[in-house]
């Protein structure tokens, strides 16, 4: 952890719109900012409109199509945007930045930094860890169903064209993934222009229905949705599994709040988007109630004259390809702070930005979701069956957010409690009522996320613990440094040049330089024991990056320090470094890597069965070579042996 002085210089250096440190051009910034998060945050949450509505009255719970029933479905999705999104995410949740970084793991992280050890923090930290994994399985589901839907409309314009949809659909979302390797700068720069009309398009849309039948107006009314309840419980209970995905993208507004800042967030939702959502929603309602069932194949598109609908295609898949990119990106920035703050091993990551820190790109988790997504699309066909499985992984991290905003409200920012439990009692309601009726889609589908939720929790968490059995065991054999010190710098012959021997725990000798010792009886003149440590703040300032102690006898003990969102760069770091002697060259230096290899336990930490997938999992990591950017042609690797 950074000290006090470093934790200030971070909040100090927090982005412009924070803090509101703006005199000239605040508001040109603002705005170019709210474009920004209009073409990256609300794309999920922006092509809902495609497939919520008509999944209501269509999908596998329908219901009867008639003005009431209609007047209700649009007044649940307007007062859960009101009670959801509004309310919960952008008013309340998004005050409960880490740093200015938002999201499950950020939140997790500054918990368990202000919590200290109360029992209670582990199983915040389990339902935090579940939450993310759950978030993967939703990236999965987003993409397809995204694309299939907005390609869907080809049927609609001309019947004949259904059979082009399905490859059509893989035919994208396989260029889609494709493109990533390449970086996303340049495309993102549309995004914003693209989304901006893409909404403009469909509340222009709904807007001219709304005109024909003004009387759906009402269903702003939150009558509508408690007589929805009234007159006909079970059914309403049920098409909650459908009106919940109008909200479906509602996290992504905390999770790239630190791209954004949350003032532009806030402009974007409330001033453009809600609105142009809520038009386009009355719209579809209005259409239904003149035309009825000849429209509920997709009043989505049948809003738009014959001659429009093709170009609407066009528009709606564009919409889809930047709301399924935002989730790409957001599983590789999730992954990032999984590998940092020690949840799985290292991956590969490749900055496609040199100017953009937060664009990444990890090879193994971007054709992992490739697969995953084409297998979805070729598997349910339609966007009706995915939209089955859609909804189950959202609703449940949305209700662990609640868990999360409660120890928030109570421990971080101490709410009195009368405040605190009225509003979270409509949140635990209103998200324990959607989370119930998505439970219902477990047989059609919506055992998929569940089940790829578990498999990714089940790992996540063996990796945390098998690492933390790891360096335990490491660390009981470790030799105290002081006495190594005496011994060694005595008997040893001493080489020129440094030796950086890495290791993760910043007490006792490594065991490479044990090893090293041991087979080439040399010292080099210098020698640096360094550990690199994650800090739960997401950005550590430079001033704060490094803590040297002088060991004595050429032995140097550093520790750099880094921030969750940040990747660490060893050389780089080592550059800055001139208390220890002689500054650092590469060429004279000599890094020493330590690769372990499991050996069955007699007494193991955790079951067989979890201990083989650590190992697999530990075999299959990518080299601290790479990961911390070390020049290949100056590590020495030296291999150890551990139980667990």
């Amino acid at each position: 952890m950074a000290d006090d002085g470093s934790t200030a210089t971070a909040t100090g250096s927090s982005s412009p719109q924070l803090t509101g440190h703006m005199p000239h051009g605040h508001e040109s910034g603002l705005v170019k900012l709210a474009v920004g998060a209009i073409g990256i945050v609300f794309g999920d949450i922006g092509t809902s409109p495609l497939y919520a509505f008509r999944e209501t009255f269509a999908g596998h719970h329908p219901l009867t199509l008639d003005a009431d029933h209609i007047l209700g479905v649009i007044s649940l999705m307007f007062w859960s945007m009101m009670l959801v999104v509004t309310l919960k995410y952008v008013t309340i949740i998004m005050r409960a930045d880490n740093k200015g970084e938002g999201g499950s793991l950020a939140l997790l992280a500054l918990i368990n930094s202000q919590s200290g050890t109360r029992k209670w923090t582990s199983g915040i930290i389990l339902m935090g860890v579940f939450a993310t994994a759950l978030f993967y399985g939703d990236s999965m589901i987003t993409p397809a169903v995204s694309v299939l839907s907005a390609v869907e409309g080809l049927a609609v314009y001309n019947p004949r064209l259904e059979p082009l949809i399905l490859p059509a659909a893989v035919m994208i979302l396989f260029g889609l993934f494709s493109i990533q390797r390449g970086g996303t700068n340049k495309v993102a720069a549309l995004f914003g222009p693209i989304m901006l009309l893409y909404f403009c398009v469909i509340s222009t849309l709904g807007i001219i229905s709304i005109v024909q039948s003004p009387g759906i107006l009402w269903a702003l009314n939150p009558y509508w949705a408690v007589m929805f309840f009234v007159t006909d419980p079970m059914p309403a209970f049920l098409a909650l599994g459908s009106v919940v995905l109008a909200v479906t993208g509602a996290e992504a507004l905390y999770a790239d709040m630190g791209h954004f800042g949350r003032n532009p967030i806030r402009v974007s939702w409330l001033v453009f988007v809600l609105p142009a959502l809520m038009l386009n929603y009355m719209g579809q309602g209005a259409l239904l109630i003149r035309e009825g069932m000849p429209a509920l194949d997709s009043p989505f598109y049948n809003l738009a004259p014959n001659a429009l609908q093709l170009p609407l295609v066009g528009l709606a898949t564009l919409a889809a390809i930047i709301a399924s990119q935002a989730v790409i990106s957001g599983a590789f920035s999730v992954t990032q702070q999984a590998i940092q703050l020690g949840f799985m091993p290292r991956l590969r990551i490749s900055h496609t930005s040199a100017s953009t820190a937060g664009q990444i790109y990890i090879p193994f988790i971007n054709w992992a979701l490739m697969t995953m997504v084409i297998l979805l699309v070729l598997t349910f066909q339609t966007s009706s069956n995915l939209t089955s499985a859609y909804g189950i992984a959202v609703t449940g991290a949305m209700f662990i957010d609640n868990v999360l905003l409660t120890v928030v409200l109570f421990r971080l920012w101490k709410w009195h409690w009368a405040g605190a439990v009225a509003l979270l009692s409509v949140f635990y309601i209103v998200d324990g009522a959607y989370f119930a009726a998505n439970l219902t889609k477990i047989p059609d589908g919506g055992w998929f996320p569940l089940f790829i939720g578990f498999v990714i929790f089940t790992m996540l968490t063996t990796w945390s613990r098998g690492r933390k059995l790891m360096i335990e065991r490491m660390r009981e054999s470790a030799m105290p440094i002081p006495i190594f010190v005496a011994s060694a710098a005595n008997s040893a012959v001493r080489v020129s040049g440094t030796a950086v021997f890495m290791t993760s725990s910043a007490d006792g000798v490594p065991h490479a330089l044990l090893h090293n010792l041991k087979h080439n009886k040399v010292l080099h003149e210098r020698v640096i024991l360094l550990t690199v440590k994650i800090s739960d703040d997401p950005v550590v300032p430079d001033d704060g990056r490094c803590q040297l102690e002088d060991l004595g006898r050429g032995f140097f003990r550093l520790v750099l320090n880094y921030g969750f969102m940040q990747e660490p760069d060893v050389p780089a770091a080592l550059k800055r470094i001139h208390e220890c002697g002689q500054s650092f060259k590469m060429m004279d230096t000599s890094f020493f890597l330590a690769r372990q290899t499991l050996l069955p336990s007699s007494h193991p930490g955790m079951a067989v069965w979890r201990e083989k997938i650590f190992a697999w999992m530990l075999r299959n990591a990518e080299s601290a070579m790479e990961f911390f950017r070390l020049p290949t042609n100056r590590v020495v690797e030296l291999g150890s042996q551990v139980e667990i």
